[in-house]
């Protein structure tokens, strides 16, 4: 199984990590032509207007986006989760998306969060994160803080977080992204 990172900013390398930790094979993402052959995608964090600015210059924002509408496992963290809430960019989760929610930098933060069905609390790196504010159907929150603001949330083959897995030891969220979205659309693939 080859999960491909977005090599264009933020925290590819942990990322790529997370993927070997998890069992699958890593792939940074450069070009259009690294897409070939990949079974999931990583969008990692960074400044989201950057990011699609860069996507448009090394002409992989039509790929991705085409790649988000036939169904293909994406998972975004932090500018990852702006640009595939985002109409215009990737377009691959309903819900209404708060860029730097939290804050500039200094408002940065780590907190516990709670997770349905996980034994134990996920502990989340947030740095000028952004929030949903609401999601719609097909999507559904999968965590929300007590003041009713999203940090991730599900859409069929599209997984979001807010924060940061990638700088945590707890393979976790990306272990649920091969498990629950990779892997069953590699089922249904064959």
């Amino acid at each position: 199984m080859i999960i491909g990172v977005l090599a264009l900013q933020g925290a590819v390398s942990e990322h790529l990590n997370m993927v070997t930790a998890c069992g699958a094979t890593p792939r940074s993402i450069k070009n259009p032509t690294d897409l070939k052959d990949l079974d999931g995608l990583i969008i990692p964090g960074g400044e989201s207007t950057t990011i699609r600015k860069l996507l448009v210059r090394e002409q992989l924002l039509d790929p991705l986006k085409e790649l988000v509408q036939k169904g293909f496992p994406v998972f975004g963290t932090c500018a990852g989760l702006v640009l595939l809430a985002q109409p215009e960019s990737l377009a691959g989760l309903n819900g209404t998306v708060v860029r730097n929610g939290f804050g500039r930098q200094r408002e940065s933060f780590e907190t516990e969060l709670t997770v349905a069905g996980w034994s134990k609390p996920f502990h989340g790196v947030f740095i000028r994160a952004p929030y949903l504010s609401e999601v719609s159907q097909p999507a559904k929150a999968l965590v929300t803080l007590a003041d009713g603001r999203i940090v991730a949330a599900q859409q069929d083959h599209v997984l979001v977080t807010s924060f940061h897995p990638e700088l945590t030891s707890d393979t976790r969220f990306h272990q649920y992204f091969i498990d629950q979205i990779v892997t069953p659309s590699l089922t249904q693939a064959s």
